[in-house]
């Protein structure tokens, strides 16, 4: 049986926090508004984030048995070997790890839903709730099947270049504004400014992983969005995440007249802009460290964001 610290691997701790990033920056947008008057909830927040975690678990011990199932995690990887390729975690102990993660990812979405029933729909009863309500479990149900089949089944997702449409739509839009109709009673578009430029933060995490891999993903079939793009194209589309997501995050400032030092999360860019100039000269097989950083700097930039915001 596979050993504690072999699970821990095969869940990739590193990526966890990024997850977990979507989710702050809603409770900090919701919070913000709920400092200028408005309702807050905070308790769907933490359930979110719990959520978000046990997905990301679910969809990295999905990829390692579905890269594994397709021969894709060969010796001609250049990243970190993974659990099922070397033999550390069995097909069968894999297949109960998924069931076991599903099904906490089942329950902790209920949580969820039964704390916002009853901060929301049982002290104001209304349709509009209900619909809300079934929309949730739709998007919960959906977002476990996107971390299952991004390499599963016959035709993943993820092997024809569209992880980074479903990475942007529930790390982004779903994560960030999700939480922050969970956590108030009311909407804004322009929340799915900041919730874009998560969307691009996370994708640019999964294009880190893509180049590095690009060689292998190619010979084995893995048509990712970097196989179809180049090396080349793949550099300037990460170029255009990290600049968009700054983008995103500035014109929602703009759009609610935020105090000038809220402006002052730019200070960050240029740790990003050193990252983007050391990705330009490191070749593939040395990409692996700026994956973890690029989740460590979204992480910061999320929460400087948000703090600038709630001062």
């Amino acid at each position: 049986m596979a050993r504690l610290k072999t699970w821990i691997r095969a869940a990739r701790p590193r990526t966890v926090l990024l997850s977990f990033s979507g989710v702050l920056l809603g409770g900090f947008l919701a919070a913000n508004l709920a400092s200028k008057g408005g309702f807050f909830y905070p308790a769907p927040i933490l359930f979110a984030a719990i959520t978000a975690v046990l997905l990301q678990i679910l969809s990295n011990l999905a990829n390692d048995y579905g890269d594994f199932k397709k021969g894709t995690d060969s010796a001609k990887r250049v990243g970190p070997q993974r659990e099922m390729q070397s033999g550390a975690i069995t097909e069968k102990e894999m297949k109960r790890a998924l069931v076991i993660v599903s099904g906490l990812c089942l329950l902790s979405g209920g949580l969820l839903l039964f704390v916002f029933y009853v901060a929301r729909i049982a002290v104001v009863p209304h349709y509009r709730y209900l619909f809300v309500l079934s929309f949730f479990i739709a998007l919960g149900i959906g977002a476990i099947l996107a971390a299952l089949l991004y390499t599963l089944g016959k035709r993943p997702y993820g092997y024809r270049g569209l992880g980074d449409l479903f990475c942007f739509l529930f790390f982004g839009w779903a994560a960030v504004a999700g939480t922050y109709y969970l956590a108030t009673p009311y909407f804004d578009f322009g929340v799915f400014l900041p919730a874009s430029a998560m969307g691009f933060l996370s994708n640019a995490v999964l294009n880190i992983n893509n180049m590095r891999d690009y060689e292998n993903d190619k010979a084995s079939g893995k048509n990712s969005l970097v196989v179809k793009l180049g090396q080349k194209k793949a550099f300037v589309y990460h170029c255009l995440l990290i600049g968009g997501a700054f983008v995103c995050l500035t014109v929602y400032l703009v759009l609610h007249h935020a105090a000038w030092y809220s402006y002052l999360f730019w200070l960050l860019f240029p740790i990003f802009l050193k990252d983007l100039i050391a990705i330009k000269k490191t070749t593939p097989e040395l990409l692996d460290p700026f994956l973890g950083r690029q989740v460590k700097h979204s992480f910061l930039l999320v929460v400087v964001y948000g703090v600038l915001l709630l001062v």
